[in-house]
């Protein structure tokens, strides 16, 4: 969890108070990130399940990845969401899945990855929040901070957003959440999966769009 960021008050993208000068798409894009940050946080409540099955499916790959996630909400229990969460990301050892930089990127834990994040947060100004034991390379304070920065949470540059997907999660979060997707201890998480890799997919292919 960031310290100026907690995503678990985010819950699923709805209308909310966002700075007067914030894109909407921008403000969008805030909310789904601070949402895939919640979820690989910590396992979702009953109060967050109920609100996500009131997520509406639209057209296209982003649309359909937000039905599918209402629909999984609305299948399972929190009880159930909590005992998946300890599987995949936690385990008796370990969880099915290393959500973490360092692992995707060198195939070990707290390698230069983590390093070179460190070095550009404290740049930003973003802290981890006290009591946080998780290295800051967890998908989830990735996503939380990219959320912060892309709803104007902290005092940056412009660009800081886009290069902070660029160096922290374009590299290894597509292959992340595909790996989700497809985790054999997922059931829930699947959709959360694909909610993320089509996210991601769909911010490197606009980072790729000719200026």
């Amino acid at each position: 969890m960031t310290e100026t960021q907690d995503a678990a008050a985010a819950g699923p993208p709805r209308a909310g108070h966002t700075p007067l000068d914030l894109d909407p798409v921008d403000a969008e894009r805030a909310r789904l990130f601070a949402l895939l940050g919640r979820l690989l946080g910590a396992a979702p409540d009953a109060g967050l399940l109920i609100r996500m099955r009131a997520l509406a499916g639209t057209s296209g790959e982003l649309g359909g990845a937000y039905a599918a996630l209402a629909r999984a909400a609305g299948a399972t229990r929190a009880e159930a969401a909590e005992r998946e969460f300890f599987n995949l990301f936690i385990g008796v050892g370990r969880g099915e899945l290393l959500p973490y930089a360092s692992y995707y990127l060198t195939g070990f834990l707290h390698e230069r990855p983590l390093a070179d994040l460190r070095g550009d947060l404290a740049s930003l100004g973003i802290e981890r929040a006290e009591g946080v034991a998780e290295p800051e390379d967890h998908i989830a304070f990735l996503c939380e901070a990219y959320a912060g920065l892309l709803a104007g949470a902290f005092a940056v540059e412009p660009d800081a957003a886009a290069g902070f997907f660029a160096r922290h999660l374009r590299p290894w979060a597509a292959p992340f959440f595909a790996d989700l997707e497809k985790a054999q201890m997922a059931d829930f998480y699947k959709a959360v999966g694909r909610l993320g890799r089509v996210a991601v997919e769909i911010e490197a292919a606009a980072a790729d769009l000719p200026a």
